[in-house]
């Protein structure tokens, strides 16, 4: 997989890409407090599918709960890829890079986070905000002391979680933005684990060569080592800086930004 960071700041990339280039249309046209709650789900999802591996930092990103929970979905994923795969199919454990590292899942979840923030923008969307909001603070910094890292999550997530209801009291958020939000972001996992050695099984249950957990990835020449100097000194800053310039797009197209007029000069 691609690193903690990396994997987050795609998430927010694919975000603000998203959305910067369908402000034309109806279902690009949100508010600012809309957009920066789909930041911040998308940028929490992007870490979301590796919550199939209990091993994973990730996975201890609320302490016991996370853990109990990665292992549930562990045992989950190795079930379904044991119960599923063909004899083409490695013979290996299936738990990491299996169920969540597909498509189904994105979409589940996609579905899923609409109808929850459709039926209950009360309590759903602070309980959704605190989780991706966690998962995306654990992401980008991946080094923070293990026997501090629960704590000061759950302290950060809080405060963010505070702060973006706060904001979007007065203005009730798209339930459908939050689920595209959440699907693009694990989306935007699987892009990032697909161009690594592994390849990512994007595309299951549709057999690829006889297989049904067909690894997808480009050409080996165009992968990338997790945590090595291509994606540590090249993509992880480009990923970063794209991320960046795009949201300012973003944001500037739904009215927030009114003063940084140069950004009309982005080519989106």
């Amino acid at each position: 997989m691609s690193t903690g960071p990396t994997h987050a700041m795609s998430g927010l990339l694919a975000w603000s890409a998203v959305t910067a280039l369908a402000s034309s249309h109806p279902i690009g046209q949100l508010t600012p407090q809309s957009w920066a709650v789909g930041a911040v789900l998308a940028t929490g999802a992007a870490l979301l599918p590796d919550l199939d591996h209990p091993g994973s930092t990730i996975s201890r990103t609320f302490g016991a709960l996370s853990g109990g929970l990665s292992a549930g979905i562990n045992a989950v994923s190795s079930f379904v890829y044991r119960t599923t795969r063909t004899k083409r199919d490695s013979k290996r454990d299936g738990g990491h890079r299996g169920l969540t590292h597909t498509l189904v899942f994105a979409l589940f979840a996609a579905i899923f986070t609409t109808a929850v923030v459709q039926n209950s923008q009360k309590w759903a969307l602070p309980v959704l905000m605190f989780v991706f909001a966690g998962l995306a603070v654990r992401g980008i910094m991946n080094d923070w002391n293990p026997k501090q890292d629960a704590l000061m999550i759950t302290v950060v997530s809080a405060g963010i979680t505070w702060a973006m209801i706060a904001w979007t009291s007065q203005t009730n958020a798209s339930a459908a933005a939050c689920g595209i939000a959440v699907g693009v972001g694990c989306f935007a996992h699987y892009v990032g684990d697909a161009i690594t050695e592994q390849g990512c099984p994007i595309l299951w249950p549709i057999p690829i060569m006889g297989k049904t957990w067909f690894p997808v990835a480009p050409p080996k020449i165009m992968r990338m080592k997790t945590g090595g100097v291509v994606e540590m000194a090249i993509v992880g800053p480009i990923v970063t800086i794209l991320s960046v310039w795009l949201g300012l797009a973003a944001l500037q197209a739904t009215g927030a930004l009114p003063f940084l007029d140069w950004v009309d000069l982005l080519p989106v």
